[in-house]
């Protein structure tokens, strides 16, 4: 037998080979597949949401310890009046604090008298 004819039954045994193993493996895949279950993860139902101002019934349902979240809104131009000097965006929830590098630049929606109340409305600190 000559070397080309061996060589060319190696390489149709390795393709027989390859063939037999790549249909093994899709009706492993296949039949793994068809044993997942098709239904949808079943969620727990929501809560309702309360009736009425849900603010007023997140501020009765705080604790006595924590600061009440008492702010005003900023007036036309986005400034805060002196009582209550910390400037809060709704859109980005910061806030920022007279010393800030962006307190002159922000347009205020929200003003608080302090921090912690801003931060008891959920906004953060701002970076700078």
């Amino acid at each position: 037998m000559s070397s080309l004819a061996v060589v060319m039954r190696r390489a149709v045994l390795i393709v027989m080979l390859a063939a037999a193993g790549g249909a093994a493996w899709a009706w492993w895949r296949d039949r793994a597949e068809s044993a997942v279950a098709t239904d949808p993860p079943a969620w727990p139902p929501l809560e309702p949401t309360p009736s009425g101002d849900a603010a007023s019934a997140h501020d009765a349902a705080a604790p006595a310890d924590t600061p009440t979240a008492s702010w005003v809104a900023a007036d036309d131009e986005g400034a805060c009046p002196l009582t209550h000097p910390v400037k809060a965006k709704e859109s980005s929830g910061i806030y920022h604090v007279e010393d800030g590098r962006m307190y002159a630049r922000t347009k205020a929606d929200r003003c608080y008298a302090t921090t912690d109340a801003a931060e008891h409305d959920g906004y953060r600190r701002s970076k700078t």
